[in-house]
């Protein structure tokens, strides 16, 4: 995941070792006391035994194995997809959030939303990057895609990170051509201009976009120079046309003048809004530290994008070792994105 960002839970406390000392036992309890009267010699009758004593306490906690980020988020995440499909998961999720801001979509125009189905995971430590590619992998190894720590672990055998990081937009499209299999096109001089049709084009097609940014507090993207910087992962596309093309759409029967792609039938590509359109592109994308669906204005996205310019003064002070490309941040995230797609894919 990206660099400078962390969990949203503070970090778990590693296990305390135990002193040599032994554990203390305490003092076996004593019997209460008993009147006991005994019968003539005659008739004499063995003593009744004592009560048993009572369990031994518990034995130490040893030392917890080495800590393997996103082990356990993992584990976790397949079971909750046991149990739930995550199709109808993400498209409940998606449904919830055009609904919240419905009231952002200019009315002047109906509305395509093009989105491929993501499942969620949450990062541990400055995993962002690599959490980011292990959603965009299960579409393009599915159903689950690559373990994340098989992720890890490669990026730091090839020098790609020292503890999850990635501050290099190239080192992921070589880790994710290597580790997925799939084509990694490295995207440069912005999501604006020339480039911003290929990447509308992109998501219309159902593959994931991989974008370092700058996060606000509420995830979204912001301007701090890139002393925030995040990795997020797009698979989907809300576009404002005015005209739907037929065949090939229908309209959403909870949300009139949305329109949605029919799975199987053949369809006209939309024509793509314009880029002085204001309000007229929103991305759709998931990050690690939110289960849920992000939806975000375009130029807002192209905007934080544009200007990673600075490492993090706060992570140059905490004494922790990152792998930074040569140029620093500027060099290795600004400006910059992925364009992933399955290897037999044909644009």
């Amino acid at each position: 995941m990206i660099s400078s960002c962390s969990s949203l839970e503070p970090p778990v406390p590693s296990p305390i070792t135990p002193s040599s000392q032994g554990p203390v036992v305490p003092p076996l309890p004593q019997p209460p006391h008993l009147d006991l009267v005994f019968p003539p010699s005659s008739s004499f009758q063995a003593p009744v035994p004592p009560p048993p004593p009572p369990p031994p306490p518990p034995l130490a906690k040893s030392a917890a194995p080495p800590h393997v980020f996103g082990l356990e988020k993992s584990q976790l995440l397949k079971e909750a997809l046991e149990k739930a499909s995550p199709a109808s998961r993400s498209r409940e999720d998606m449904k919830r959030l055009l609904k919240l801001h419905k009231d952002r979509f200019r009315s002047d125009l109906q509305w395509i939303l093009f989105c491929a189905d993501l499942p969620s995971l949450i990062q541990e430590g400055p995993q962002c990057g690599l959490v980011a590619l292990w959603m965009a992998g299960t579409l393009l190894v599915p159903p689950n895609g690559i373990p994340l720590e098989r992720l890890i672990k490669m990026a730091m055998e090839r020098g790609y990170t020292a503890q999850g990081e990635m501050f290099s937009v190239a080192d992921m499209g070589r880790l994710a051509e290597e580790v997925l299999g799939c084509q990694a096109e490295l995207l440069r001089g912005g999501l604006g201009g020339p480039n911003r049709d290929r990447v509308l084009q992109h998501l219309v097609a159902g593959h994931p976009l991989l974008i370092p940014y700058d996060e606000d507090f509420n995830h979204e993207p912001c301007q701090r120079k890139g002393h925030k910087a995040h990795w997020a992962v797009s698979t989907g596309v809300l576009l404002g046309v005015h005209g739907v093309p037929s065949p090939g759409y229908i309209e959403d029967p909870e949300l009139p003048g949305l329109f949605h792609p029919v799975p199987g039938m053949p369809r006209q590509p939309p024509s793509l809004p314009e880029e002085g359109s204001l309000g007229a592109v929103y991305l759709l994308s998931k990050q690690g530290k939110s289960w849920h669906y992000q939806l975000w204005d375009y130029n807002q996205v192209r905007d934080s994008n544009l200007q990673l310019t600075d490492f993090s003064p706060s992570r140059a002070a905490d004494s922790r070792a990152y792998v930074v490309p040569a140029g620093g941040v500027q060099a290795g995230l600004c400006g910059q994105a992925l364009l992933l797609r399955p290897l037999d894919s044909s644009h």
